[in-house]
């Protein structure tokens, strides 16, 4: 690989420079020249992002084409924002309001930032290992022949050395091994520092051990051209050697005190040898500041010789060895990782750096290069050249997901059967999903769709058990046209592809639309990663089964009773818990074209599915039923003018709230039984409703919820029951002040029968009855006889 020009390397080392200038100043003008009204302390990153200005910069000016993608490390968010404003790609007025209401984000996001971020990072690890996933993804698009006239491209994570304790990391590794990762660069910013310390000495070799396992190669880039000269000289070997030697804490420290510090603990160490003396004395302490601190990752011919050297697909990890905060007052420092410079630090740094008071925001102010020729070098960056954000087509969605209907019926069971009918079409929809679960695919009924569609690998892979004639009712065989991808128990790993997945019309191009299943109760253990999908505005859809305590003989460690309310909670992602087939596949419709909305307006879907076999009704599903259970909500039983109770139910408990208000209407004739599909949707409606009532006076928009229960009498009751928190359905009460009895689970599940879990909860009929007769103040003359 030829060396870069000495021109093209003025250039680069000279825009490094601007990059650390202006993260630098983004973050100063934040803390120390805005307005704080508030007090708070607004922080940013100074050290984190000094760190990576060199890769950062030889990576954007230099490296990366068009279709490369970039995890960036979170706190180095400001050099990204830097790098993006001298493209013509950041605003001053987004960099002048960093972190502050609308301005520039703390951490790169896709969905909040103007400049191009190509995946969201901020909770760290997760961006990391998001590359690993998109590369997968990058594959599968590719085996089916949808990257159109794209190159593959790299999708590249900018990683802190601290940042490589996440479990996560690890278990994508595992993961990326199995399916033969390819077009992945992971690049760890080895500073050395965490928030709080220093690492361990040797981490490195960990690290290089680690990914040579799972077959990495790994690039280490330790030393830079002032110190490869320096090593070239008489007595560098030894120099070479003490630094090779001297622990993380103190070469930290030497950074920080300086040339002189260097200088006295070199001499010491190595003592009075001629050779070495003579290294040190033909250098002014700055000088020997200057070649301790040029180690790899801050030396733009070193970083672009390692960068260029990569002529294959393979994943690599390189290893830069850099010190956090090089070239700022408290470069080295223990303390610098949320530390700021002072403003007295600030204005020393600025003369060094010739920047005119006034000028701080100039995109070439302080350079010594000719702006035209600057400005002629940005315009020709491969990775400047062309638009970034892909898209693709939207596919139609058919008028009604068809399924083969039985008498009684689960949700789980139903979900297996709209997707097999859906294998067995042709359309381009069909085309287009593709599945996912951390090893347990068959019992969360994707068994017929993998066996009608295939598990996905980039060669073919036979089935084994099939070839050799032993009976199976599963078809596992692998091809690059497959499309469920299998994968180990890891459910971060799920998500984080589901992420993958859901953002391929924009990382690839060619959108695919990803569903996912789990077991509900662990969707807490990939909590973290499923929010960072949705954050990123992933598109995919989740099909978490069996739920709640309705799973009765597996015990408490497999129900779930927090997930409803995470369903609600999460923001970018809809959740439905519906009690029948049909339901779900209105539900499921309207998820599909749901996941291909515009940015704004669309998003994910959470279906909590149980394995309770239960009767299914014997109905048409209209336009206005479809609709509503879209919505959130409809009347299975429409209540009375007199109604002085009525019953709102969410799920697997529907046999329950329908005998019981079977058993209530025989004395009460107007009780009503109102089937909830999604608390979530009906509970974003009737706040976006108030706020816009709050807002815009005199509109009197009703939200779907506040229209159903408009006919309610005032002193109506409602007894709500879900086999989950009850909280879910408790705030229905505050839609038009009714007084509501809430039930369902609080406490950790049992083994036991449904009956038993059911009557141990209070969520039989027996208790529906009772909390009704507690809100009426009169006994219900039948009740559910106990077997």
């Amino acid at each position: 690989m030829a060396s870069p020009s000495s021109d093209r390397l003025d250039i680069l080392n000279a825009l490094t420079r601007k990059a650390l200038w202006l993260s630098s100043w983004t973050i100063h003008h934040a803390n120390h020249i805005r307005p704080n009204t508030d007090g708070l302390k607004v922080g940013g990153h100074q050290a984190s992002s000094a760190s990576l200005a060199t890769i950062m910069s030889a990576l954007y000016f230099s490296v990366l084409r068009p279709e490369d993608r970039v995890a960036v490390k979170p706190h180095a968010s400001p050099v990204f924002h830097a790098i993006q404003y001298l493209f013509g790609r950041q605003t001053r007025e987004k960099l002048e309001n960093f972190r502050g209401f609308k301005g520039a984000q703390s951490y790169p996001s896709r969905t909040k930032d103007v400049d191009d971020v190509d995946f969201s990072t901020g909770s760290v690890g997760l961006g990391v290992a998001q590359t690993l996933f998109s590369s997968l993804v990058q594959d599968y698009v590719h085996a089916h022949g949808w990257m159109k006239d794209r190159r593959e491209g790299r999708m590249i994570a900018l990683v802190g050395d601290a940042e490589m304790d996440e479990g996560n990391i690890f278990e994508a590794l595992a993961e990326g091994w199995k399916h033969g990762l390819r077009n992945t660069w992971w690049i760890v910013d080895y500073n050395r520092q965490s928030l709080d310390a220093v690492v361990r000495e040797g981490l490195w070799e960990k690290f290089e051990t680690m990914f040579r396992n799972f077959g990495w190669d790994v690039v280490i880039v330790k030393y830079g051209r002032l110190m490869r000269e320096a090593f070239a000289e008489p007595g560098g070997e030894a120099l070479r050697r003490w630094i090779d030697n001297c622990p993380n804490q103190l070469y930290a420290a030497l950074c920080f005190q300086g040339g002189a510090a260097f200088r006295k603990h070199i001499q010491d160490d190595i003592g009075d040898q001629g050779d070495v003396t003579r290294l040190l004395d033909k250098r002014s302490d700055d000088d020997l500041l200057a070649l301790m601190s040029n180690l790899g990752g801050h030396d733009m011919a070193s970083m672009l010789e390692a960068f260029e050297s990569i002529d294959h697909d393979r994943p690599v990890c390189f290893i830069a060895y850099t010190i956090k905060g090089v070239g700022l007052p408290f470069q080295g420092h223990k303390d610098n990782h949320a530390g700021l410079m002072t403003v007295a630090q600030m204005e020393k740094w600025r003369a060094q750096q010739n920047i005119r008071p006034g000028h701080e925001w100039d995109k070439f102010e302080g350079l010594k290069q000719d702006e035209a020729k600057l400005e002629s070098f940005l315009a020709s960056v491969p990775f400047n050249r062309d638009g970034r954000r892909l898209d693709d087509a939207v596919f139609d969605v058919p008028e009604r997901l068809t399924f083969t209907a039985a008498a009684q019926m689960s949700t789980q069971q139903g979900f297996g059967l709209v997707l097999n009918d859906l294998a067995r079409s042709d359309t381009l929809l069909a085309s287009r999903i593709v599945t996912s679960s951390p090893d347990v695919t068959v019992s969360t009924n994707l068994g017929a769709w993998v066996n009608r569609r295939g598990l996905f690998a980039r060669a073919e892979k036979a089935d084994l058990f099939r070839s050799e004639k032993i009976p199976s009712t599963f078809n596992w065989a692998a091809s690059p046209k497959g499309q469920h991808i299998e994968l180990g128990i890891a459910e971060m790993n799920l998500f984080i592809m589901a992420s993958a997945l859901g953002l391929s019309h924009s990382i690839n191009g060619a959108r695919l639309l990803p569903i996912v299943t789990l077991y509900d109760p662990f969707i807490e253990r990939g909590l973290d990663a499923l929010n960072y999908a949705c954050y990123q505005d992933a598109r995919f859809m989740v099909a978490a089964t069996p739920s709640g305590v309705t799973l009765a003989p597996e015990g408490g460690a497999h129900q779930s009773i927090a997930t409803p309310l995470i369903g609600m909670a999460q923001d970018g992602l809809s959740s439905f818990e519906p009690a029948f087939v049909d339901e779900l596949a209105a539900i499921m419709k309207w998820g599909f074209a749901h996941m291909q909305a515009a940015a704004g307006e669309g998003g994910s879907l959470y279906l909590r599915l149980s394995t309770r076999t239960i009767d299914q009704p014997q109905r048409i599903i209209t336009p206005e039923l479809e609709s509503d259970i879209a919505a959130g909500a409809y009347w299975l039983r429409k209540p009375g003018p007199n109604a002085e109770v009525i019953v709102a139910y969410t799920g697997a408990v529907a046999p329950e709230a329908i005998e019981a208000t079977g058993l209530i209407g025989e004395s009460r004739r107007d009780v009503g039984l109102l089937a909830i599909t999604s608390a979530d949707r009906l509970h974003a409606g009737w706040t976006a409703a108030r706020s816009l009532r709050r807002h815009r006076r005199g509109v009197q928009h009703l939200s779907h919820i506040e229209q159903l229960l408009a006919p309610l009498p005032r002193d109506c009751g409602i007894v709500t029951v879900i086999d989950g928190h009850p909280a879910t359905l408790g705030w229905l009460g505050s839609v038009r002040g009714h007084r509501v009895e809430a039930l369902g689970v609080e406490k950790f599940g049992q083994t036991g029968t449904i009956d038993d879990l059911y009557r141990h909860n209070g969520m039989d009929a027996n208790a529906i009855i009772d909390a009704a007769e507690s809100l009426t103040g009169a006994p219900v003359r039948h009740r559910k006889m106990a077997v």
